[in-house]
């Protein structure tokens, strides 16, 4: 039985509609130099788009299991501006930029306090389980508009 307490890390939703989701470096994260592997960035924002979409009620698990479909990522753009290292403490901080029929637009950047490390924008698109586009379900775009809405492009 798992106690109150022992949850895995979970982000928030920031006043702003940002979605923040703190991470420490492990060694595992690290080159033998101390530092951040070049990947391991992508599998950091990877986590906090999930949290991301598991904050806004967004339930990928149960809609694959359903039949309607899963986001995949089909495009990313990634600007490393610094070398992140053993026991920093990040935050990688997500924005809903554009929503679509099919896709959204999320950017991604990752700080250890003020100083930005790096930044990405990443297309995801909601595909049926056989891999084909199709219009994401309305409760979810509705969810994915909480993400800083104010700012989101059609």
């Amino acid at each position: 039985m798992v106690s109150g307490q022992d949850h895995p890390q979970r982000g928030r939703i920031a006043e702003d509609g940002e979605h923040r989701f703190p991470v420490r470096v492990y060694f595992e994260d690290t080159d033998a130099g101390g530092v951040v592997y070049h990947a391991n960035y992508l599998r950091f924002m990877e986590r906090a788009r999930s949290d991301m979409l598991a904050c806004a009620g967004i339930d990928q698990r149960s809609a694959l299991e359903a039949g309607e479909g899963l986001y995949a990522i089909t495009e990313l753009a990634v600007r490393y501006r610094r070398a992140a290292k053993l026991d920093d403490a990040l935050v990688i901080a997500s924005k809903v930029r554009k929503l679509g029929a099919a896709r959204c637009v999320i950017q991604q950047t990752v700080s250890r306090g003020a100083e930005i490390m790096a930044e990405a924008e990443v297309t995801a698109a909601f595909v049926t389980p056989e891999g084909r586009p199709r219009r994401q379900p309305l409760p979810f775009v509705e969810a994915l508009k909480s993400f800083n809405g104010s700012h989101i492009k059609g």
